[in-house]
């Protein structure tokens, strides 16, 4: 196969999984970003925009599970150890007094079996409800129609379920409340979990700052092996041209420079930009999603420290985080921690003044224990991600990877079975390199020579 020049727009996770896909099969890849680091959605900030003491923070607080396969597998790919990088713990949904669900190792469906009836505060009732509904859903095979919401397909369960497990991990997988959330979806995820093998709903809780997971290790593989990165250059135009042979690109009207294919995994509303004269019908398919923004309020309390190194929270109209991360527990700093809202709109709403002052007053409640001194907490930062995820809800239609003839679009809000994640963006960036190089390769056996 002649190697071709493939253009990928954005170095997200989706990206970046496209470039390195493109280049370990011999193509001359240049990778374009419109930002100064890359990352994407799940990106280190600056340092100069990090902690107080010079640290970086992330965007947000991310997790994985041991279920994301192709992730894991992509960081290995660049160098990356997971192992090292990661926390790997069995699935545990505790509160802030460490009481909740955790599973124990082993095959995953027994190991929830276990760990739903050693939740001894719940009446017997409760388990056998949560119990009975699981098995119907395996029975199933975790799928159902496309129209009901997670709370529409729970709300036959009693409401400490659906509060203390359900709609924790609705939030936490969808980054959508229950009562719009796709139980399509939900479901997916859920199945992926308990039916990956052993480890596969393990929680992976990054001990570094995200940029180490996989944008730097991957940007250096990618230099190593000859990829022009242009880091900080924003792509304005999309050209095909028209004389130029098959699948000819020029990006920002360079037709001396241009591409046999281009791999777009720039964000929805990026890609819409870009495909309006190209493509209208799927331009305006990816620039018509909603979607749900992510607040992260980073946390300093010196001495304090969590149940587990993640906790669940109740929240209610005062109290905005739903999930807390206890970064001395990490192998980051000891005394901060990170209060993260999830389907953060009606506090996006209410403005930051109201929103930092609830997270405080949050934190103060999570962290001082009964009868200990009182702490110091302060409000390090509040970081909003305003187009997080696009919103996961019933009857979604997401556009598909094929665009045109060498152009195909990555990201996790691709057409696919997975809520917004980054085991959804990697596959997408994955599937999106497959496609181009697939179609490079029938060129070439068509004898047409690459430009």
């Amino acid at each position: 196969m002649n190697p071709r020049r493939i253009a990928v727009v954005g170095a997200g996770w989706a990206g970046l999984a496209a470039a390195v896909q493109a280049s370990a099969a011999g193509h001359a890849v240049t990778l374009f970003e419109m930002a100064t680091q890359a990352g994407g959605r799940a990106r280190s900030l600056a340092a100069r925009e990090g902690g107080p003491d010079g640290s970086r923070l992330d965007n947000g607080q991310h997790l994985l599970i041991g279920a994301y396969t192709a992730t894991l597998a992509l960081m290995r790919q660049v160098g990356a150890d997971p192992d090292a990088l990661l926390l790997r713990l069995p699935l545990t949904l505790v509160d802030a007094d460490g009481r909740g669900l955790r599973m124990p190792a082993g095959a995953p469906i027994p190991a929830f079996a276990r760990a739903v009836w050693a939740l001894r505060h719940w009446r017997l009732a409760e388990r056998l409800a949560l119990s009975r509904a699981a098995l119907g859903w395996m029975l199933q095979r975790f799928r159902c129609a496309d129209t009901p919401t997670v709370a529409e397909l729970t709300a036959a369960l009693p409401a400490r379920v659906r509060a203390e497990l359900i709609d924790p991990l609705c939030v936490a997988a969808l980054n959508t409340p229950a009562d719009a959330a796709s139980a399509r979806v939900f479901l997916r995820v859920l199945h992926d979990a308990l039916f990956a093998g052993p480890g596969s709903s393990d929680l992976l809780i990054p001990r570094r700052p995200l940029a180490e997971l996989l944008p730097e290790p991957a940007l250096a593989w990618l230099a190593g092996r000859g990829a022009r990165l242009r880091i900080g250059q924003r792509v304005q135009a999309l050209d095909r041209l028209a004389n130029g042979g098959p699948g000819r690109w020029a990006v920002n009207g360079d037709v001396r420079d241009a591409f046999d294919a281009v791999v777009l995994a720039c964000s929805a509303t990026e890609a819409a930009r870009l495909t309006t004269g190209i493509a209208p019908g799927w331009s305006r398919q990816a620039g018509g999603f909603g979607y749900e923004p992510i607040l992260t309020g980073y946390v300093q309390a010196p001495g304090a420290r969590l149940a587990a190194p993640m906790v669940a929270l109740a929240e209610g109209p005062a109290a905005p985080a739903q999930f807390a991360f206890d970064h001395g527990q990490l192998g980051g700093l000891p005394g901060r921690f990170a209060f993260v809202v999830s389907g953060a709109a009606p506090w996006v709403a209410r403005g930051g003044g109201a929103t930092a002052a609830a997270l405080l007053t949050q934190a103060r409640a999570t962290l001082h224990r009964p009868g200990d001194p009182a702490l110091d907490v302060t409000l390090e930062q509040v970081i909003t991600e305003k187009r997080a995820t696009f919103r996961c809800v019933p009857g979604l239609q997401r556009p598909p990877a094929g665009i045109e003839p060498g152009l195909v679009a990555a990201g996790d809000y691709v057409d696919g079975p997975y809520p917004a994640t980054i085991e959804g963006a990697v596959r997408a960036g994955l599937a999106a390199a497959s496609a181009v190089t697939t179609q490079a390769a029938a060129l070439s056996d068509r004898g047409v020579r690459p430009g």
